[in-house]
């Protein structure tokens, strides 16, 4: 008996002193429990602090999701979290064996490809079309000269189509693509001919019928199955917030399939989210919670895996403003979610609006990027020219 009261209190200490160390970090960046501003962290358990640091971004998400712990400004939370390197001085225990396993393993094989559809994008089109603006876009959009949510998307959409030089009668391949909000602005204000491929049933249905009569084709296809023999070609090729579901065992792969896709006069814009170091692995908690097997590339593997299909002509970076799209798209959810409720649970609601949030905060510390770079196969004669923004 002696001996169990001895171990009970061994622990109750072990979980004393890690409650007071993570009381101490975030009151380093200027995060107060039980504090008084938006974004000061309440706690509504006595095992959050001690979860959080034990489990560190897994245990962040999930006490969250169980309601353990709120915050008015869970974005600005993040934000001073990643800022002040927290998530170094912590630890992520595990993080170890993740980054191990993603280096060893491919978990993008074509099987797993299709799981991020079922898993996230066939979520419900309900849920889509009431958080993200009419085009469907749900990629980060242009808020140069934008005022809207709307006006930005356009504005992201148009910004793509000028860097492709698009011109009537081209034809466009658009790997990823979504709803189609991409194929549906190049068909409609500049006359081209698309072809698009995702691995979610319910983007291609929703898709197909906003394209009636419009020369706009959608394929349920994983990128690796399409055009094996490169007898396709087209003018131009892009892939919109889709390459961050490639992983870096298959980017040789993904470029050698937009490379014998285009013509040798073509270009091809990639627009993805990008991390800032090498060797990174994507938020345990949104890897297991929203995007399964998600990976974000560096610039360096981005550029290594590119170089021997394509030349570089433009790299375009303007991250900033995934910080304000997902605060958009957080503000239009939580005016949704009376209508929503009944069909999700509270449970989701919570993990959803952490997810916006969350990676709101990621992109405001500049802990993550987004880029349009634009390649060539082998460089455009008298030099590529971006066009004015």
């Amino acid at each position: 008996m002696g001996s169990d009261l001895e171990w009970v209190d061994v622990q109750r200490s072990r979980r004393t002193d890690r409650d007071q160390r993570a009381r101490e970090l975030l009151a380093s960046v200027g995060i107060m429990v039980n504090g008084g501003r938006p974004w000061d962290m309440r706690v509504h358990h006595p095992g959050t602090l001690d979860r959080i640091l034990a489990q560190g971004s897994i245990g962040l998400g999930e006490s969250y999701m169980d309601g353990w712990w709120d915050c008015d400004q869970v974005d600005e939370l993040i934000r001073r979290i990643l800022s002040g390197r927290l998530d170094a001085q912590a630890g992520q225990p595990g993080w170890w064996w993740a980054a191990l396993r993603a280096r060893l393993t491919n978990l993008q094989t074509e099987a797993r490809a299709w799981q991020v559809g079922r898993f996230h994008y066939d979520l419900g089109n309900d849920l889509y079309a009431a958080m993200l603006d009419p085009s469907m876009a749900y990629s980060c959009a242009y808020w140069a000269h934008a005022g809207t949510l709307e006006q930005a998307q356009e504005a992201k959409l148009e910004l793509i189509c000028r860097k492709l030089q698009l011109e009537p009668g081209m034809t466009l391949l658009d790997i990823g693509c979504g709803w189609g909000s991409l194929m549906l602005h190049a068909a409609r204000h500049h006359r081209v001919q698309c072809v698009g491929l995702t691995v979610s049933r319910e983007q291609v249905r929703w898709g197909l019928d906003r394209a009636k009569g419009l020369p706009v084709s959608f394929e349920l296809a994983d990128y690796r199955q399409f055009n094996p023999l490169g007898r396709l070609r087209f003018d131009r090729v892009a892939s919109v917030g889709m390459f961050e579901h490639v992983g870096h065992k298959n980017y040789p792969a993904f470029f050698d399939m937009a490379r014998r896709s285009l013509h040798d006069e073509g270009l091809f814009l990639l627009h993805t989210i990008g991390k800032k170091q090498s060797g990174r692995i994507l938020d345990p908690w949104v890897e297991r919670y929203i995007f399964p097997n998600g990976v974000l590339p560096s610039a360096a593997e981005l550029a290594y895996c590119a170089e021997p299909d394509f030349v570089v002509e433009d790299w375009h970076n303007f991250g900033a403003d995934y910080d304000k799209t997902l605060m958009a798209w957080h503000e239009r959810f939580e005016a949704a979610w009376p209508r929503l409720k009944e069909r999700y649970g509270e449970r989701f609601y919570r993990m959803w609006r952490y997810y916006l949030l969350c990676c709101a905060g990621t992109f405001r510390a500049r802990d993550n990027q987004l880029w349009q770079v634009v390649l060539s196969p082998s460089g455009v004669q008298g030099g590529y020219r971006r066009p004015p923004m």
